[in-house]
C-alpha cells in the first residue's frame, strides 16, 4: 500500500526564540538549522527577516539546507498594495523558496486588535497570498487564532481561508493560537474545514501546549485530513509551548496507524539521530535535558522497581513500548533502596560486568547501596558513582591515585577602586605511581568582579595536574550541579550530584554528600574522574 506523505515544519527558530528566557544567537540559528537539515524535516522556518539583527543577519548568510527555508511575515496592511507595503518587502526580500503570511481568522481579533473591516481583513489576505504566488513563492497562510475564530463565526473563518487557498497558497494552516481547543474539538473543525472545499493535502496544523494538547491536537488534526504538522523542538514555544516535533517524529514513525499510512522526510535510518538533536539544543540553550520527555528523556527508558527490572531482564517488551535505540536513547536500571538483585543483576551487566545469580557480591553491593542511602546518598540519578561502588564490593576498582588534603579560600573584598571583589583559590595534593604533585587554581581575571566559586576552583585545580592520567580528563565538561540539603535540622547534610560529558558524546552523573558542600563537592568530582579514567582503560 502507497503510504501519503506528512509534512514536518519546524518553527523553533521563530516560535522557539519566543520562549521565555530564550534568545538564539546567529551561531545558535545556524546551528539549529543544520540539526534540523539533518534529521529530515521538510521545512525550516527561519524567522521574522528585519524583525530584528539577528534575524535579519541569519537570513542574509543563511546555511544551505535541503530543507525548504522559509521566512515569516504578516499580510499586508489595509490602505496599501502587497507591492507597496514595506513590511510584507521585507520579507519578500529574503528571497526564500517559501513564504508564512500570518492573517486574522477571527472576527474579534479583525475589529478589536487591527480595527479594520472584516472585508479588509479578507482582501489584505488574497492580495498577500496572490502577491508571493505572482512572484514565484511558494504560499503558506497561517490563520491565527482560526479554532476560536472557527467557534465564534464560523462562515467568516472559512472566507479567510478560502480567500488565500483561492489566491494560490500551498498550504492553510490552522493554528490553535491560545492553545485551548482539546482534541475533539480540533477533529471535528478540521474535519469541516475539508469537506468546505480546501483538501486536506492543502491543510496544516499548528497547535500550542496550553491545556497540556499540543501533541494530542496534532495527531488528531492528521486523523481527520490535514498533511502538514507544524511544531517546535523540545516543544520551545510562548508560554506552555509548541507541539513537540521531538515527541511527534517516533509517534508517527513507530506506532499505528501512523507508522503503515504515512511517510516523514524523517527516515527510520534518521530516526536513532532524535536524542542527539533534542540534546544539542539544550546543549546550546545550557538547559538540563528534561529526563521525563517522552522516548529521548534520561528515564524514558529507567527501570527503578525490582519487578520491573526482573521482567526486563526476561523480554524489554514487558515494561517497554519501542526499542530506545530506535530513537537513540538508552535503557537504565538505576539503584536505590527499592533494588532487588535483578535490578543488580541487569545494572551491571549493562556496565561490562557480568555476575552470576546467587553471587554473594550482589548481597555486598544492595548492602552497602542501602546503607550509603541511609546516610544521603542517591544513586538513583548518578550511575557512575554506583558503578564505583559496585566495582570496589567485587574487587574491580583500580587505585589510581590518592588525595593527600585539599585547600579552598573563598574571599569577599573590596580593591583599591572600592569595588567588592569575590575571588576563590584552592590547592590539591595528591600522590600518583609518579609520586606527589600539587595543584593550585586562582581566578585571576582582573576585570571580574566575581569568580565562578570555590567549587570551581577545586575542580580546576584537580584536573589540571594527575601525572600519568592526565590526558584522560582533558576532555571532561561539567555541566550541571544540583544541591539538596537532606533530613533538615541540626542533622542536615548536603547531598550534590553533578553530571559531565566528554567528546566521545558520554554522559555520567556522579554523587557526594557531606554536613560541608564543599567537601560533598569533592566527593563527586573525585568519583567523576575516577570513573572516566576507568572507561579509558586506566588502571
Amino acid at each position: 500500500m502507497t503510504k501519503e506523505r506528512l509534512y514536518l515544519f519546524d518553527t523553533t527558530l521563530r516560535d522557539g526564540q519566543q520562549t521565555h528566557g530564550v534568545q538564539f544567537s546567529f551561531p545558535d540559528k545556524v546551528a539549529i538549522a543544520r540539526t534540523l537539515d539533518d534529521l529530515g524535516i521538510d521545512y525550516i522556518e527561519g524567522g521574522w527577516p528585519g524583525a530584528n539583527p539577528t534575524d535579519s543577519s541569519f537570513f542574509a548568510e543563511r546555511p544551505k539546507t535541503r530543507a525548504t527555508f522559509t521566512a515569516f511575515g504578516m499580510t499586508k496592511r489595509a490602505g496599501r498594495s502587497a507591492e507597496n507595503d514595506e513590511v510584507l518587502a521585507g520579507v519578500i526580500n529574503a528571497e526564500t523558496p517559501a513564504v508564512c503570511l500570518v492573517g486574522k481568522t477571527h472576527d474579534f481579533h479583525v475589529t478589536t486588535a487591527l480595527g479594520i473591516t472584516l472585508e479588509e481583513n479578507v482582501e489584505n489576505i488574497r492580495a498577500s497570498v496572490a502577491h508571493l504566488v505572482k512572484l514565484g513563492r511558494e504560499a503558506l497562510f497561517d490563520a491565527e487564532h482560526f479554532f476560536d475564530g472557527y467557534k465564534a463565526n464560523a462562515p467568516y473563518a472559512l472566507d479567510c481561508l478560502k480567500a488565500a487557498y483561492d489566491a494560490g497558497a500551498r498550504w492553510i494552516v490552522l493554528c490553535d493560537t491560545n492553545g485551548g481547543t482539546l482534541p475533539g474539538e480540533v477533529a471535528k473543525i478540521v474535519g469541516e474545514v475539508i469537506a468546505s472545499g480546501i483538501p486536506g493535502d492543502h491543510v496544516g496544523i499548528h497547535t500550542h501546549d496550553d491545556t497540556g494538547n499540543a501533541v494530542a491536537n496534532t495527531l488528531a488534526a492528521v486523523d481527520a485530513g490535514a498533511r502538514q504538522i507544524q511544531g517546535t523542538l523540545n516543544g520551545l514555544g510562548e508560554r506552555c509551548g509548541n507541539a513537540n516535533l521531538v515527541t511527534l517524529i517516533p509517534t508517527l514513525l513507530l506506532k499505528e496507524p501512523y507508522a503503515s499510512l504515512y511517510e516523514t522526510g524523517v527516515s527510520g535510518a534518521k530516526l536513532p539521530g532524535l536524542t542527539r538533536a533534542s540534546r544539542a539544543l539544550d546543549d546550546i540553550l545550557n538547559r538540563v535535558p528534561l529526563r521525563s520527555a517522552p522516548y529521548v528523556g534520561a528515564s524514558a527508558f529507567a527501570h527503578k522497581a525490582g519487578l520491573h527490572a526482573s521482567a526486563i531482564l526476561k523480554d524489554p517488551t514487558t515494561y517497554e513500548h519501542i526499542d530506545p535505540a530506535a530513537v537513540g536513547n538508552a535503557r537504565i536500571v538505576p539503584m536505590s533502596n527499592q533494588a532487588g538483585q535483578s535490578n543488580l543483576r541487569a545494572r551491571l551487566s549493562d556496565m561490562g560486568l557480568e555476575v552470576e545469580k546467587g553471587d554473594p557480591a550482589l548481597a555486598a553491593i544492595l548492602d552497602e547501596v542501602k546503607r550509603k542511602e541511609g546516610e544521603g546518598y542517591s544513586y538513583d540519578s548518578a550511575q557512575a558513582s554506583f558503578e564505583l561502588l559496585a566495582r570496589k564490593e567485587l574487587g574491580l576498582k583500580p587505585k589510581l591515585f590518592d588525595v593527600e588534603r585539599y585547600r579552598v579560600i573563598s574571599e569577599r573584598r573590596r580593591n583599591a577602586k572600592g569595588q567588592i571583589v569575590v575571588e576563590s583559590e584552592a590547592v590539591v595534593t595528591i600522590s600518583t605511581r609518579e609520586g606527589p604533585r600539587t595543584s593550585y587554581y586562582k581566578n585571576d581575571h582582573a576585570s571580574d568582579m566575581m569568580d565562578d566559586g570555590p567549587v570551581n576552583a577545586l575542580w580546576q585545580a584537580l584536573k589540571s595536574d594527575l601525572g600519568p592520567y592526565q590526558d584522560g580528563v582533558a576532555d571532561m565538561r561539567l555541566t550541571d550541579f544540583q544541591v539538596r540539603i537532606t533530613n533538615g535540622g541540626t542533622e542536615a547534610v548536603t547531598r550534590v550530584i553533578i553530571d559531565f560529558q566528554d567528546d566521545a558524546g558520554r554522559d555520567w552523573s556522579t554523587v557526594g554528600v557531606s554536613a560541608n558542600i564543599v567537601d560533598a563537592s569533592f566527593e563527586a568530582l573525585l568519583d567523576a574522574i575516577n570513573w572516566k579514567l576507568i572507561q579509558g582503560g586506566a588502571a
